[in-house]
């Protein structure tokens, strides 16, 4: 482990750079990277990287390279100008220990923009805290894992392990940007993932999987409604159905050693829907997609034909699904929860780079929501968690990561890769 005074080094080196770190992740959060949108961001990306020294591979992302791989989630929008950024660290003699640092660059639609406060593309800071769409998940984390290497070439020094700094789409929607850096062959002995954690490591998290359910009705004039079978009406059956199913799992997730002390772990999201052609008609189809989570150690497969029952089951009780049935097409993630069993010594040499920077222990979190961190820990023996910046109401309106956390984020990023990579004097 590095020493005090070294460690000290490293933190002033934050501190002197923090208001320019700060006005990147301004630009940075700035830049609307929804799905299929995020090449102006990997620009910047990539265009830091390389200011930095960094050997960076950027990559067209084809879904034919990644489709075979565990937990591939379908892709059903324009995927042509899907990219990977990664910039590469490798010491002329690689004596420490690899590691790779992973933000996500893609953030969630910013919804009704006369719902926010302020401009969610147009990040502010107001009494401590910036505002912003992907402000908080994850742009001030990706910025923070930066800045982070930035402090031990300023203290000084040099890393003595290789370090990819990597740069990926679609965490909101399948993960595909992960996959593709492992496809293409980058490894490391640990990932950390500077997700929002508030200062907590997240070392287990759900499994999510996404399915449209296509619903099918008898299209009528209205003033003749009970000749027609109403789509709309029918896909709210089917939603009340699967609330069933959601309760089920919520059940049998109480037995569970860490899921069972929460309350309702397990969420189903009907998040998106769309139906009918016109105002005076029985609506015809209805589409309706859906979100739901499920444990570690579940299995996808098995989960998707309880699903599939549910859905049957309900549609068997109306009349018309009866005999219309509805069809469920799964339509993004198909991902498996993870949990990071072992205590890895990644995980001890982050505790004492939390503690020396904030004086607290580092309290372990269960994520209700999924992260990239799955995929090294599930499939590739690469032990890895999320540890990152204080961030409230991701996805939703008025988007905010609190300033004093990414500045500790930093500081403790720092402070581990220094310690897991191995550091020298430049």
């Amino acid at each position: 482990m590095i020493d005090a005074a070294t460690a000290t080094r490293i933190a002033e080196a934050v501190d002197q750079k923090f208001d320019e770190q700060i006005e990147t992740t301004i630009r940075f959060s700035a830049i609307p990277s929804t799905r299929g949108a995020e090449g102006p961001t990997q620009d910047m990306m990539a265009d830091l990287l390389r200011a930095r020294g960094y050997s960076v591979d950027d990559w067209a992302l084809k879904v034919e390279d990644i489709q075979s791989l565990p937990d591939f989630g379908p892709i059903e929008h324009d995927f042509s100008q899907a990219r990977t950024v990664v910039g590469t660290l490798r010491p002329e003699q690689e004596t420490g220990r690899s590691l790779i640092l992973q933000g996500h660059c893609d953030v969630v639609p910013a919804g009704p923009l006369d719902m926010w406060n302020t401009p969610p593309f147009n990040p502010v800071i107001q009494d401590g805290w910036m505002y912003g769409r992907g402000a908080g998940d994850m742009k001030s984390g990706t910025i923070a894992a930066l800045y982070a290497v930035d402090a031990l070439h300023a203290a000084g020094l040099k890393l003595k392990g290789r370090l990819h700094f990597q740069s990926v789409i679609e965490e909101e929607s399948t993960g595909a940007g992960a996959l593709s850096t492992l496809q293409r062959g980058y490894r490391a002995d640990c990932a950390l993932l500077p997700e929002p954690t508030a200062g907590s490591i997240t070392d287990i998290c759900v499994g999510v999987i996404w399915f449209r359910l296509r619903v099918r009705g008898e299209p009528a004039h209205v003033a003749y409604a009970s000749e027609g079978s109403n789509a709309i009406k029918a896909a709210y059956r089917l939603i009340q159905g699967l609330e069933g199913l959601e309760a089920e799992w919520n059940r049998r997730a109480e037995s569970h050693p860490r899921y069972g002390k929460m309350n309702h772990p397990l969420n189903f999201n009907p998040g998106i829907i769309r139906g009918g052609d016109w105002a005076s008609s029985v609506p015809a189809w209805c589409d309706l997609d859906c979100r739901i989570g499920i444990l570690p150690g579940w299995d996808v497969d098995a989960c998707r034909q309880e699903i599939t029952d549910c859905v049957k089951a309900a549609a068997a009780k109306d009349p018309f699904m009866a005999n219309s049935p509805p069809e469920v097409v799964w339509s993004g993630y198909l991902s498996h929860g993870y949990e990071l069993k072992d205590a890895d010594e990644s995980v001890s040499v982050l505790r004492e780079a939390h503690a020396a920077i904030t004086g607290g222990e580092l309290v372990s979190r269960a994520g209700t929501g999924l992260n990239d961190a799955r995929f090294y820990s599930l499939y590739y023996d690469i032990p890895a968690f999320c540890y990152g910046p204080k961030a409230e109401k991701i996805h939703g309106f008025n988007e905010r990561v609190e300033i004093q956390s990414i500045r500790d984020t930093t500081k403790a990023i720092a402070l581990f890769v220094a310690n897991w990579c191995g550091v020298e004097p430049a």
